[in-house]
């Protein structure tokens, strides 16, 4: 990459349901490597990612308006406006909106790593425009692997009655 990545805000694609807007940002191939970037929002409860890892990227999120929860390794971690939560490779992590607010999020993963295919995969089974099926052996392409029965059970019991699902 020789020269800044631009997107302008009209130009992003928005993947849209009920309980959330993902809109694509940059992905890794337009910044050179550096970095992807998606921005989430995020109605009253509803999860953005169920508990996950990452092996080789660290993700990053900026809360720009409302509440979110955060899983963080163990710790479920409440953020508000102008809150930023940094997780690094290896840690377990999840996201949600708080049950009583929305909540909207910018998503950085370093280094960048091609993802936005498969947050179209990922919206396309939310949507049931597809079958779960589609996102088998995605986990090393994504970077995108199975957290521990610890994180789940942690998380689960930290947000009773939330609207799962919706992943992004």
């Amino acid at each position: 990459m020789t020269s800044a990545a631009v997107l302008r805000a009209a130009d992003a694609v928005a993947l849209t349901s009920e309980r959330h807007t993902l809109r694509l940002l940059l992905d890794s191939s337009d910044t050179g490597g550096a970095v992807s970037t998606h921005r989430v929002l995020l109605r009253a409860g509803a999860e953005g990612a169920a508990p996950h890892r990452h092996l080789t990227t660290t993700e990053l999120f900026y809360v720009l308006s409302g509440a979110v929860d955060l899983l963080a390794g163990a710790d479920v971690l409440h953020a508000i406006e102008g809150d930023l939560v940094v997780v690094p490779p290896g840690v377990d992590h999840a996201f949600g909106a708080t049950a009583r607010a929305d909540g909207e999020l910018l998503v950085l993963v370093t280094p960048g790593i091609e993802r936005f295919d498969f947050f179209r995969a990922v919206h396309e089974v939310a949507t049931g425009r597809a079958d779960r099926s589609v996102l088998a052996g995605s986990d090393e392409r994504y970077d995108n692997h199975a957290a521990s029965a610890l994180a789940l059970d942690g998380w689960r019991s930290s947000r009773p009655g939330d609207a799962r699902g919706d992943q992004s």
